[in-house]
């Protein structure tokens, strides 16, 4: 099978031609007839599968098959961060550079002027976060009564982010006859739930097992001491020669200190958080895909949207106290079809945490000691904790993952 079975525009084909699709992937597939045909479809795939294709493609081949003679936003997504709306926005570009469409983007953090410039000259297609979108509605900046498509992409971040508040209000802004399209990593209670309220007779596309890691993804587990952390990891960046790698670390104060130890270890890195500005966020994301920078440390939050082509490294410097979100880290590489190794350095009491991970991805993570790193065994038995079972273990890390980003979370609103 072939894009040019769908029918596309010759312009959208060209544009496809370009890319680095040779053959639609199975997520594009199984969502193009049905979004080409105006239902609602609720999608779940892994990161890197090409679900920004499977949603942009027809929905800029519906735009193009209107009759409409102005330029008004027909089209919106939502996204839960800036660097996912950029993704996006790249994408939607790429297809649609050799049509007249218009594809705008909205984002906190950054002045709202261009912003509205773009929208009072005209947009088919609007890229948004959920809380600049609102301040422009509110201010009389944007209407959206013409939209006839919305899109809820990586919906399952949004409600851990806790935007829930924010999807009822666009919501109200929506015409009532519209055409919704949910995409999301997972699909949760929580995922069904939301369907429920928004989507009408949806056409349900599942490309993969729920919560699994891609198989091209050679995860590796080190047990180590805490305070030896960020000296294995600038040792395996150094002695593996690894290039570009991407660290995770579960706060914006670990991510920053240790951006600034490995730097002084030789390996430049830079951190990228909720924290830092639009315009360090940008400029430490190119310097990295330039490969200026060796290492990128990030947040959960910061690192939704990042896409390195061909990132091929992984480290889950601390592992995250929600079990779905090492998913997501680790679907940042091996992507498109392509190879990756995604390490984890676990200590002692993180162990609670690899069990829940363990349960969720339905496998057992064989840990390995690394010759030098060795955790200190009689240190362990007086600072160990054990869950009493595997559900305990789970229930931990859902309840952990509610304390750990709570910090995070209080100043979202305020950054988007």
């Amino acid at each position: 099978m072939n894009f040019s079975d769908f029918s596309l525009n010759p312009s959208l084909l060209q544009a496809v031609e370009e890319s680095t699709y040779d053959e639609p992937t199975e997520i594009q597939k199984q969502s193009i007839p049905f979004i080409l045909a105006k239902h609602d479809v609720m999608a779940r795939a892994q990161t890197g599968t090409g679900k920004t294709a499977a949603f942009a493609l027809p929905i800029l081949e519906n735009l193009l098959s209107s009759d409409a003679e102005q330029l008004m936003i027909r089209a919106l997504v939502l996204t839960p961060t800036r660097e996912l709306a950029q993704q996006v926005h790249r994408s939607f570009d790429k297809y649609g550079q050799f049509t007249e469409l218009k594809i705008g983007i909205a984002y906190g953090g950054v002045s709202t002027k261009k912003q509205i410039q773009d929208i009072s000259t005209g947009l088919d297609v609007l890229i948004a976060t959920p809380g600049r979108l609102l301040d422009l509605v509110r201010t009389g900046n944007l209407s959206l009564e013409f939209v006839n498509t919305v899109v809820f992409d990586e919906a399952d971040r949004m409600l851990d982010m806790g935007f829930k508040d924010e999807i009822d209000q666009v919501r109200k802004y929506l015409p009532i006859e519209i055409q919704t399209l949910l995409f999301s990593a997972t699909f949760a209670d929580d995922i069904y739930k939301m369907a429920k309220s928004i989507l009408i007779n949806p056409k349900i596309v599942e490309i993969d097992d729920k919560n699994t890691a891609a198989e091209d993804i050679e995860q590796v587990i080190y047990s180590v001491d805490e305070d030896r952390k960020r000296e294995l990891t600038s040792f395996l960046i150094g002695s593996r020669n690894w290039k570009q790698v991407l660290v995770f670390t579960r706060t914006k104060q670990s991510a920053d200190h240790l951006a600034k130890e490995m730097t002084k270890d030789g390996v430049k890195s830079v951190a990228i958080h909720g924290d830092k500005s639009q315009g360090a966020r940008d400029k430490a994301l190119l310097e990295f895909k330039e490969g200026k920078i060796r290492a990128l440390v990030a947040t959960d939050v910061a690192s939704r949207g990042i896409d390195i082509k061909d990132l091929k490294y992984v480290v889950n410097y601390e592992l995250p106290y929600n079990a779905e979100d090492y998913v997501h880290r680790i679907g940042r590489t091996a992507r498109a079809g392509k190879s990756g190794i995604a390490t984890s350095l676990v200590d002692v009491s993180e162990e609670w945490l690899l069990t829940a991970i363990e349960e969720l991805l339905d496998i057992r993570l064989l840990k390995q000691w690394l010759p030098g790193y060795e955790p200190d065994l009689t240190k362990s038995k007086s600072t160990k904790s054990k869950p009493t079972s595997k559900k305990t273990a789970r229930n931990k890390a859902l309840t952990g993952n509610k304390i750990g980003k709570s910090r995070d979370d209080n100043n979202r609103r305020r950054r988007r």
